[in-house]
């Protein structure tokens, strides 16, 4: 990486700020390939996220900050002060509890570009790390009840006011996200195997539908639940 800041234009002329968008690609297509099984793909992709990595080490070595052996060092105390049951005084602690130690809130730190979805079970899973947490899923099914019904009482007003709905819709997403964490399942993947399952069978909603001759397009709603049931029991 040295000698290609050295000796190539392009690689001269980045910077943190320009590497930004390669860093964020980087990482999907390494979610893309484990996603996908691909151990080649993998061992490529983790091959260019581990060069995004030694980029923004040597850019910051050149301004005096810190080398990779510096980032190395960090990440090996940091592993060390995660684990103290191996590496210190033998007592097992929640990371979230170690953390809440050094806060003055649970938002420090969240990235503010983080999705909202994997941002909101961060902020959930930090506030369990202080005490605020249910002890099992019985709460949040009753909360995730008790937000279905202000819902559906914004749905039944009349007239809709948007703002309250959208307000309802969200509180509805965040107990739903909790109901996940409580259930040690991350809302992010699950949601993803839905939009895969979703996907397939709705691809062949469509192949049946143009076998039978029908426009998915102008297709009544009952002719496609239907075939959507068949696809389903295949």
């Amino acid at each position: 990486m040295r000698d290609l800041r050295a000796r190539c234009d392009w690689d001269a002329a980045q910077t943190h700020e320009s590497l930004r968008p390669y860093l964020i690609e980087e990482a999907h297509e390494v979610d893309d390939a484990i996603r996908a099984g691909d151990d080649r793909k993998l061992r490529e992709e983790l091959g260019d996220l581990l060069l995004q990595v030694l980029f923004h080490s040597v850019v910051a070595e050149e301004r005096g900050a810190f080398n990779a052996a510096d980032v190395a060092e960090a990440f090996v105390v940091k592993m060390k002060g995660r684990h103290p049951h191996l590496y210190g005084d033998g007592v097992k602690q929640s990371w979230e509890k170690m953390k809440a130690k050094k806060r003055d809130s649970i938002v420090d730190g969240l990235p503010v570009d983080l999705p909202a979805l994997h941002r909101a079970f961060r902020l959930q899973d930090r506030a369990a790390g202080v005490g605020f947490d249910w002890p099992d899923t019985t709460g949040p099914m009753v909360k995730v009840r008790e937000e279905l019904e202000e819902v559906r009482a914004e749905l039944n007003a009349t007239p809709v006011n948007q703002g309250r709905l959208e307000d309802e819709l969200g509180d509805l997403l965040f107990a739903v996200v909790n109901l996940c964490r409580k259930a040690n399942v991350h809302p992010a993947l699950a949601l993803d195997r839905a939009n895969i399952k979703f996907s397939k069978r709705f691809s062949a909603v469509e192949r049946v539908a143009r076998e039978r001759g029908l426009n998915v397009g102008e297709a009544t709603l009952e002719q496609l639940d239907a075939i959507w049931d068949e696809v389903k029991k295949t």
